[in-house]
């Protein structure tokens, strides 16, 4: 067993015991592949918290000199550049698990407490829907998915968005990444298609993979610009104008028509509308669907439960105007449905009886609290006084611009040594060339602050460690 004095250092005790882990490894104490005790069995025998020794792992890891294996454990790795031993219990024939990071502080990826999902009431709902549906759960489905689905989402839009859609143009899908690929074939692969720069990286990369093309269009502070769209030559156009990511921009309606008229001018344009977190928004209104405006059938509108409900929960759709729809029956109705109808069948059960709404409105004040509780750790640390904060009235990201001499790049790598993942507005740029260029946003030392998956309690001093990143 590890045994180190750390009291002694005059350090916080998970930095001695990651100085004093780390200088083992580095003159060969632990070998490359050894296990390293587990985090409960090092905390007991050091009389450390098992938060402790996690932040100090999660340290070594972050900097390459520990990796973890599921269910397995944390081994050493080999730092002088070759494959770290197996270690004797694991057979070398077996795959070893996607590592994954333990952050002290991440605020790149969205994520949703344990505690925070309605578990109980999601379970019973289950097990209502196999003792009253089994008949049905064995039956096959319709290609755009249960009736009883897309009636609750159909009702959900025109109570909660104010789109009236009917459940036949609605089409169910497991993610939206898969509907994307439906929206191409549908729209034909000879196509350009538009996407905002900055953006969600992962839009345009589906596209590519799909054998399109794709060009990015810059935004201005009220959205997409529709001059540069007409100049890019796209025939369509994938936006989120509700609450773009990652700036937050909320597109007015102004803007809105523009984008409309932009489409209407020739046949075959359309507007993707990607409404992805819609549902939280903590201030005003919520803003009207681009769908919902538009009178001429040139309008896609798509969103997802992943936001609302949970990551895992893949269920996605779209709404497909009344001419396309059409279209989707001729030539992509042979396509199975790729959500199974049981979990069809508990999501509108779920909707229909009121758990839905009640769920968002508990999330959107856990949310509010949340993102008050990290805003508050800013303006309180030593960032307060060097910080400005934009676009924190809707979803679950706000930007947070700090005053700093060091390049972005550098700012997130010091971060990361201090167990803080943080992405910087640039990174979401085609050409991040451009992040000094532009005079309607902020790019340079602007960072992207995702808050829900957040420890409240870490606030304080994952702060500090931001700050620390940012000193000389």
């Amino acid at each position: 067993m590890l045994t180190y004095d750390l009291t002694s250092t005059g350090l916080p005790l998970y930095d001695a015991l990651y100085r004093a882990i780390k200088q083992d490894i580095l003159v060969g104490r632990l070998r490359p592949g050894e296990k390293l005790p587990s985090k409960r069995a090092l905390a007991q025998h050091l009389r450390l918290s098992v938060v402790t020794v996690q932040n100090a792992y999660a340290q070594l890891v972050a900097e390459g000199y520990l990796y973890s294996r599921e269910k397995s454990g944390y081994f050493v790795e080999d730092v002088g550049g070759g494959p770290a031993e197996a270690p004797a219990a694991v057979s070398t024939l077996v795959a070893a698990p996607v590592e994954k990071t333990e952050w002290f502080a991440d605020f790149v990826s969205n994520s949703i407490a344990a505690e925070d999902f309605p578990f109980s009431v999601w379970s019973k709902t289950m097990r209502s829907v196999i003792l009253e549906r089994e008949k049905d759960l064995l039956a096959p489905m319709e290609s755009t998915g249960t009736l009883e689905l897309r009636t609750a989402i159909a009702d959900h839009l025109a109570h909660e968005r104010g789109l009236l859609a009917k459940p036949e143009q609605i089409v169910v899908g497991a993610g939206t990444e898969y509907l994307y690929t439906l929206v191409v074939q549908l729209l034909g692969r000879e196509r350009l298609y538009a996407v905002e720069d900055p953006g969600y990286g992962k839009i345009s990369m589906v596209y590519r993979a799909n054998g399109v093309r794709s060009c990015a269009v810059p935004l201005d502070s009220q959205g997409l610009s529709p001059r540069a769209l007409a100049e890019s030559g796209a025939d369509c156009v994938h936006i989120s104008p509700s609450h773009h990511y990652p700036t937050g921009i909320v597109m007015p309606i102004a803007r809105r028509r523009e984008l409309l008229h932009w489409a209407a001018q020739a046949p075959e344009r359309y507007i993707i509308e990607d409404d992805y977190d819609s549902e939280f928004r903590f201030a005003g209104r919520p803003i009207p669907t681009l769908m919902g405006t538009d009178e001429n059938g040139r309008v896609i509108y798509m969103n997802t439960f992943s936001k609302s409900i949970s990551p895992s929960i893949r269920i996605s759709y779209m709404v497909l105007p009344p001419a396309l729809l059409r279209r989707f029956r001729q030539e992509l109705g042979f396509y199975s449905c790729t959500v199974s109808g049981f979990e069809q069948y508990t999501l509108a059960r779920f909707m229909a009886q009121g758990h839905f709404e009640r769920h968002l409105n508990r999330m959107k004040n856990r949310y509010r609290l949340k993102r008050d509780a990290v805003i508050a750790a800013i303006r309180e640390s030593p960032l307060g006084s060097g910080a400005a904060i934009y676009e924190e009235h809707a979803g679950l990201h706000f930007l947070l611009h700090l005053q700093t001499a060091l390049p972005d790049a550098q700012v997130k790598a010091r971060a990361v040594q201090r167990g803080v993942r943080i992405n910087a507005l640039a990174d979401y740029l085609a050409d991040p060339e451009h992040a000094g260029l532009s005079p309607e946003m902020p790019y340079a030392h602007t960072f992207v602050v995702n808050y829900s998956g957040v420890e409240t309690a870490r606030l304080p001093e994952a702060m500090a460690r931001l700050y620390d990143a940012l000193c000389l």
